[in-house]
């Protein structure tokens, strides 16, 4: 197995807008006992059998999110729920080692490999928190247990399923994705056995209708041109090619998986950093992106999946462009589907309204509103629901924190500037304290404090929307700036990142943007018609004004009327869409 030193996260304290994030989701869902029994339930019910449905999926999806929120709060009623719930899913293993929502005389269509691959990625992520050595040893001889099951049932040999027929939904990629918790378990336990089962997923090419392997490196397509164009599940696939580079060193599958992201960021990702204008579906989202979208549209789950592939990436390269795509989508996209009225959710498949969860599904980028529906919902035979995005979204918030600051073996890497501190070891291995002030994202000027004495390599990411910044007064370049120095106790370094308000003109419509945030005006805080077509002459004329409630910034900017319309970050707007003035816009009418 190749040793492989990934850039890692450190401990973070963080003072506000990703603390107030991390706050939120801990008492309006990690911290709901109810819920999570509802999530483990299922596996003694085995509700998914009939439909062909998805339950199966909440427990792994929320469990890793809740486990890197632990990673980030260290909040020990956290720790006790998530314990007991790992208890709890322990027992329902049946006699035959399966941790499943589908009897066995139905298993292994629709969504069964898909829940089950979640149950892997939950399990191990707790174990990256579990403090207790003979639960972390259950944990994973019930893994083994729940993947050799599969491995006797799944792959080439006579006698078995082929794992692209396990499912009838999008070529089988979700069936695939269990690719990255398989070699999670050949890295926890060394047996071949599981890196064979890996290799034999790769070998099918991830997809019963197109090779997913080969494609990004052997034809000009882009994703949303490929047979099957599921973003979410396709880049989950991705993240398991990854691992196997990882693992093997093979530099083909990481530059297959980088060329996917490249041709991915070039045609799909948005100006708020998500994906799949066309519900959840690859479309050339770089483009239509303007459009008036009457169906749902750039999914939570989506944005998530995204920000964890650019993540990991980074983790592997150093590389500052993934961190600079991280962060759009962190502040715009993520935030942005934040429920932080709680109100009320549609869900489409019954048409009726339920009660507010902590995470919204879709993102609207062009007069339209939020709240559109609950994506991947389901209600549960006991009572209660859930959706895929509800229970993704910990894992993108929890990310932001724990993506701000990151070390590797020689180097520190100041990622996001946050109001807040970072503990880091110098290159004697001594803690030191980094304690950094400023208002970011609304302001581009911080200063980072060294607590004592220590030799580092302090690498400071000058985004990529900066056109000009300093580092104690010296104008730099955009990328990691580098100061390698024996630095004293109480030393500072000043960073200014200038920022102003930059217009985005495309299909005959323009965007606004302030540093990493994206700008968007809402009904209820604009009291003309957003849409009024602005008139544009090469450079924005708004006036800068104090934000508002969970406003980071605020601007006003006239129209082609000469009305005043209010521009605020994308992620404060249309939280109220209960209101009679749910309407919001990122993308203006250009006269």
């Amino acid at each position: 197995m190749k040793d492989f030193k990934r850039i890692h996260s450190v401990e973070v304290k963080e003072n506000a807008i990703m603390n107030r994030n991390v706050l939120f989701v801990l008492a309006n869902q990690l911290k709901d006992r109810a819920n999570w029994q509802k999530t483990v339930e299922v596996f003694q019910t085995h509700e998914d059998t009939e439909l062909g449905r998805w339950r199966g999926e909440y427990f792994g999806k929320q469990m890793r999110g809740a486990s890197l929120v632990y990673s980030y709060t260290k909040d020990e009623e956290l720790y006790e729920i998530l314990t007991e719930t790992v208890v709890d899913l322990l027992s329902k293993r049946d006699h035959l080692g399966r941790f499943s929502t589908y009897d066995v005389e139905r298993e292994f269509n629709g969504w069964d490999m898909w829940c089950r691959k979640y149950v892997l990625v939950g399990l191990l992520y707790y174990m990256d928190i579990c403090k207790d050595e003979a639960l972390k040893e259950r944990i994973l001889v019930a893994c083994k247990g729940h993947l050799d099951y599969i491995i006797t049932k799944i792959g080439d040999k006579d006698g078995q399923l082929g794992i692209t027929k396990t499912s009838t939904w999008w070529g089988c990629v979700n069936s695939c994705t269990i690719l990255e918790p398989t070699l999670e378990t050949y890295k926890r336990t060394g047996e071949d056995k599981y890196l064979d089962f890996a290799k034999y997923i790769i070998s099918t090419g991830g997809c019963s209708d197109c090779n997913l392997v080969e494609l990004p490196l052997s034809s000009d397509a882009y994703p949303y041109q490929y047979p099957v164009t599921k973003a979410y599940e396709m880049m989950s696939f991705y993240e398991g090619l990854l691992a196997y580079y990882e693992i093997t060193g093979d530099r083909k599958y990481f530059d297959t998986v980088c060329t996917f992201v490249k041709k991915v960021k070039e045609s799909d990702i948005t100006i708020i950093g998500c994906s799949g204008c066309t519900h959840e579906l690859f479309d050339n989202s770089a483009v239509v992106q303007t459009e008036y979208k009457e169906n749902i549209m750039q999914e939570t789950c989506v944005t998530v999946t995204w920000m964890r592939l650019n993540r990991r990436l980074f983790e592997v390269t150093g590389d500052v462009g993934y961190i600079n795509s991280f962060e759009i989508s962190g502040y715009n996209a993520l935030y942005g589907s934040l429920n932080t009225e709680m109100n009320d959710q549609l869900s489409m498949e019954h048409n009726k309204m339920v009660k507010g969860m902590a995470f919204d599904s879709y993102s609207p980028l062009y007069m339209n509103t939020r709240g559109r529906g609950i994506g991947g919902y389901n209600e549960f035979l006991s009572g209660g629901y859930n959706g895929c995005c509800v229970a993704i979204g910990a894992c993108g918030i929890a990310l932001m924190p724990l993506t701000a600051v990151m070390q590797s073996e020689e180097k520190v890497y100041i990622n996001i500037l946050f109001d807040g501190e970072a503990t880091v070891r110098d290159k004697s291995g001594n803690r030191v304290t980094l304690k950094i002030k400023t208002e970011y994202p609304s302001d581009g000027k911080a200063v980072i404090t060294v607590d004592s004495d220590c030799d580092l390599t302090l690498c400071i990411r000058v985004p990529d929307w900066c056109e000009t910044a300093t580092v104690n007064g010296d104008e730099v370049k955009r990328g990691y700036f580098v100061l390698d120095k024996k630095f004293c106790a109480g030393e500072c370094v000043d960073v200014d990142f200038k920022m102003q308000l930059k217009a985005c003109v495309l299909n005959g419509k323009i965007a606004f943007t302030y540093g990493p945030l994206v700008l968007a005006s809402d009904e209820i805080k604009t009291c003309v018609s957003i849409q009024t077509p602005l008139e544009f002459n090469g450079k924005p004329e708004a006036v800068k004004c104090d934000a508002e409630g969970i406003e980071m910034v605020r601007f006003i900017l006239k129209n082609s009327m000469g009305e005043e319309i209010v521009l605020t970050d994308y992620q404060s707007c249309g939280k109220l869409w209960l209101s009679d003035k749910p309407l919001m816009t990122v993308w203006f009418n250009l006269k």
